[in-house]
């Protein structure tokens, strides 16, 4: 018999009481000439399920009419359709079909010179003030803004080294009563650069951390880096830099195709592809279920800036591994805009898939569009203005 919990946001969720451990699907390493499927926890329960975590992201699910008069202003103006074609609003506000020339290059143009950063990356925790005492006290972060809202049963906490305004920084939620969750095969790492690794890592183990690499040199490079994992599990690499603007420097998924990935992410969301790394030679491997499996990948940075001053997304390519169980704990990223309207037609003409339309959340008025990846990972874009404003 199924147990029901209740969720942010009106959702369920769904706990198998009855389960045993099992590998889960679609989660492959190569071992030689064999997959071997991958277990990354023996919980024994699986849970299932979709909602949205902040006050912000709350209403993404739902439909939000927008009038003509915030697509377009006084004059005519052209607003680009998903067919390619374009259609031309009069100061009455009447919208006519024109011409069909505007190819996908007219949307890749204007997403190059739009204004874009990283915001903050949401997740969800099964003990927030733990999570917080944890990253505070061991990863040097601040609690820059925490809101309980109990009318709708969750909390979101953010922490960061510096404003929202200026620094790319987490967005936690703990939902009330639940305690764990499913972090995947799909979800990798955050980045973290520090001055010095073996001090933070003797520091994490001091406070009862989990570290689950020693520092040391990083296979075939120089920087010293180490593996440390929360309560939760979410994994962290801390990598030895120089002072820099943005330690929280990066957020690593699992693709089931890196050129793909690589040409959506460039052309719908202005990204640049930093640098490419091929390890096809790997000879790292891990245990799992007491059979070694040697990991063969390829991994690309892509971002808006340099990496030593810029939060980057790290895209990793498994060989032979299309697809990944995304779990219930990753939620998305936040990316800023000048204009929702026009980065969610780009999205759709760039092969992404538009899981909330464009327009203004009721009751906050930010203007926000949500979009998922050729894999299926969400990100929300924010109107730049109207996330300034939330913060005032």
């Amino acid at each position: 018999m199924p147990i029901i919990l209740p969720l942010a946001s009106s959702s369920s969720l769904t706990v198998p009481t009855n389960s045993k451990p099992f590998l889960p699907q679609n989660s492959f390493f190569k071992f030689s000439s064999v997959f071997i499927i991958n277990n990354t926890s023996n919980n024994d329960k699986s849970i299932s399920y979709s909602y949205n975590p902040s006050r912000r992201l709350a209403l993404f699910q739902l439909g939000t009419a927008i009038p003509q008069s915030q697509l377009f202003d006084a004059k005519a103006s052209r607003f680009l359709r998903a067919d390619g074609s374009t259609t031309e609003a009069s100061t009455s506000g009447n919208m006519a079909p024109t011409s069909t020339t505007v190819t996908e290059q007219n949307a890749l143009e204007w997403v190059k010179n739009d204004k874009r950063k990283m915001l903050h990356v949401v997740y969800r925790v099964g003990d927030l003030d733990k999570t917080i005492k944890f990253y505070t006290e061991c990863l040097g972060m601040k609690l820059l803004r925490k809101r309980d809202l109990p009318e709708e049963r969750y909390t979101n906490a953010f922490l960061g080294y510096g404003p929202e305004d200026s620094h790319f920084v987490v967005e936690l939620t703990y939902n009330y009563g639940i305690d764990k969750y499913d972090i995947g095969t799909g979800f990798g790492h955050f980045g973290i650069a520090v001055e010095d690794v073996a001090k933070t890592v003797d520091l994490v183990k001091a406070k009862g951390g989990k570290v689950t690499r020693e520092p040391g040199p990083v296979k075939g490079g120089k920087t010293i880096i180490a593996f440390i994992e929360d309560s939760d599990g979410y994994k962290f690499e801390l990598l030895e830099r120089g002072p820099t603007p943005e330690p929280l420097c990066q957020v690593m998924l699992r693709v089931g195709d890196l050129d793909r990935s690589i040409n959506f992410y460039k052309k719908a969301f202005g990204m640049e592809l930093l640098r490419k790394r091929d390890n096809p030679e790997n000879k790292d491997k891990c245990v799992y279920f007491g059979l070694i499996v040697f990991l063969q990948y390829t991994i690309a940075m892509m971002g808006y800036g340099p990496e030593d001053k810029n939060a980057v997304l790290e895209l990793t390519y498994n060989y032979g591994v299309t697809d990944y169980d995304k779990g219930n704990g990753y939620a998305q990223i936040a990316i800023g805009t000048d204009d929702v309207y026009k980065t969610a037609e780009a999205i759709k003409l760039c092969g992404g898939k538009i899981t909330r339309e464009p327009g203004p959340l009721p009751g906050i008025n930010t203007k926000i569009t949500a979009c998922l990846d050729p894999d299926g990972w969400k990100s929300v874009f924010v109107d730049n203005i109207d996330f300034l404003k939330e913060l005032e």
